[in-house]
Order: C-alpha cells, then sequence, then structure tokens
C-alpha cells in the first residue's frame, strides 16, 4: 500500500524585511495515484516531499526576519536592528513582542495616532533616545511598574522632543505649579501627555488641542 503524503504545515515566506505566514504550502502535491493514458502512475513520498524541504526558509535569515516589526513596516536590514534593540528597551517592562511594536509604532509614525494629527512622519526608533528617555522618567520617581502603565496610556512619550518637550514641561510643572515629588509622579500617571505639551492657546483655539496646556 502506498503511504498517503500530507503537505507540511505553514511555510513561511518573505519580502523585503518582512515576514508572512501562508496556511498553503506554495505547491500542489500531485495524487498518490494518477491515470495517465490508461497506465496507473505512482508517485512516492520521497519525490512528493523534494521540493517542500528545497523552500524551507534558512535558519539564519529567519533570525534575522524575526526582528522585523509585527506591524506593516518595511525596513532595511540595518533598520530592522535598530528596531529590536528599541525592543529591547521595552523588554525589562514586560510587554508582548506586539505591544512594544504598537508603542514604537505610535511614537514614531508608524501608526496613526489622533496626538501627533498629520504633523507625525514615520522615522525609525533610536536605541539612545528611547533610553534616555525611560531613564529621565525613572528620575522622575516613577517605578518600572509606573512606566509601564505610562507606555500604555500614552506610548508617545517615547517620540516627543526631550530637551523642547519632556525636559522643559516638567520644569514648567516644577517652577510654575510647584509640582514635585510624589504629586508629580501621580499627575504623570493621570495625565501623561502634559510631557508632550508644546502650545499654550490661552483660550484662542490653535487647534491643537491634543498638545496644548489649556487642557491642564
Amino acid at each position: 500500500m502506498l503511504a498517503k503524503f500530507v503537505p507540511s504545515p505553514a511555510l513561511a515566506f518573505y519580502h523585503g524585511s518582512s515576514l508572512h505566514w501562508s496556511s498553503q504550502p506554495d505547491f500542489v502535491a500531485p495524487p498518490v495515484s494518477s491515470a495517465v493514458h490508461g497506465d496507473l502512475r505512482s508517485f512516492s513520498p520521497r519525490e512528493l516531499t523534494r521540493k517542500a524541504r528545497n523552500i524551507s526558509l534558512p535558519f539564519k535569515k529567519w533570525e534575522l526576519l524575526s526582528a522585523a516589526p509585527t506591524i506593516d513596516v518595511t525596513l532595511s536590514n540595518e533598520d530592522t536592528e535598530k528596531w529590536a534593540s528599541c525592543r529591547e528597551a521595552l523588554s525589562v517592562f514586560n510587554f508582548s513582542i506586539e505591544e512594544q511594536d504598537k508603542i514604537l509604532g505610535k511614537a514614531f509614525g508608524h501608526i496613526r495616532s489622533p496626538y501627533w494629527g498629520e504633523e507625525r512622519k514615520a522615522e525609525v526608533p533610536d536605541y539612545k533616545i528611547v533610553n534616555k528617555i525611560l531613564e529621565y522618567l525613572r528620575s522622575l520617581s516613577l517605578s518600572d511598574d509606573d512606566l509601564s502603565k505610562l507606555l500604555k496610556k500614552f506610548p508617545e512619550v517615547l517620540g516627543c522632543s526631550f530637551e523642547n518637550e519632556l525636559k522643559n514641561n516638567v520644569q514648567i510643572l516644577e517652577n510654575q505649579w510647584g509640582i514635585t515629588g510624589k504629586p508629580l509622579r501621580n499627575l504623570l500617571l493621570r495625565n501623561p501627555k502634559v510631557l508632550g505639551y508644546n502650545v499654550d492657546c490661552k483660550g484662542d483655539c490653535m487647534a491643537q488641542c491634543t498638545r496644548c496646556w489649556v487642557r491642564f
């Protein structure tokens, strides 16, 4: 009795630096036996599986591509490595890879965010900048658990200007409002968007409400 051929499950294929999966193989296995001009023609399982083995994705290439974002972003190999290093900076918060990519995507313009409006152009995240912002936030008495909550609530903070927005806004809160220490921590957990405010309409709307001090 001829053995029945069962096609291998999902086969991986790729383009650019994105990895995709298909539940269908890219070839159709002929039946174990078929009639050809009246003669019975047989195919061995070895012959049928040869092509499936030949199209398997090399391990080294899979290792590289697995660092690609789970969101639909086309990156060069160099930029893929940059993205992966920023994931590493977020790994201490126990986010899933999908959550890490969503945070980076919203912060750097790869996922549309109402917070940015139309002004944010997509860019590749930089590990030094991401890590610098995280360390600065830690210096404001925010624990890693606090930062996890803050990043879920306001992932765009990683894409804000460190000098012109984050540091400047914290100084405004401290110097003009006298908010420091624990009250500052509580404020940032309640309304982290204050870190990205960069306009003050003073009651005369400038149509930038998501980043205006009027919301404070």
